[in-house]
């Protein structure tokens, strides 16, 4: 599990995985966003800007990453 430690209230979904190394670019992030495949707490996400905060936790192909403060 990859922990992401916010340092404002909040990050984006494709930011997140982009720091989690799960994506390369935005462009990645954003591809694999808009076809399902990234879900935020157990439900699939489509919003490449979804705000993510202390507690989420996101599932991309396998990888988990939560968010913390």
């Amino acid at each position: 599990m990859e922990i992401i430690k916010l340092r404002d209230d909040y990050i984006k979904l494709g930011q997140a995985l982009k720091a989690a190394g799960l994506a390369e670019s935005g462009v990645d992030a954003k591809y694999a966003i808009e076809e399902g495949l990234v879900q935020v707490n157990g439900e699939i996400s489509f919003q490449r800007g979804k705000k993510l905060v202390n507690g989420d936790v996101v599932t991309f192909e396998g990888n988990t990453i939560k968010i913390t403060r």
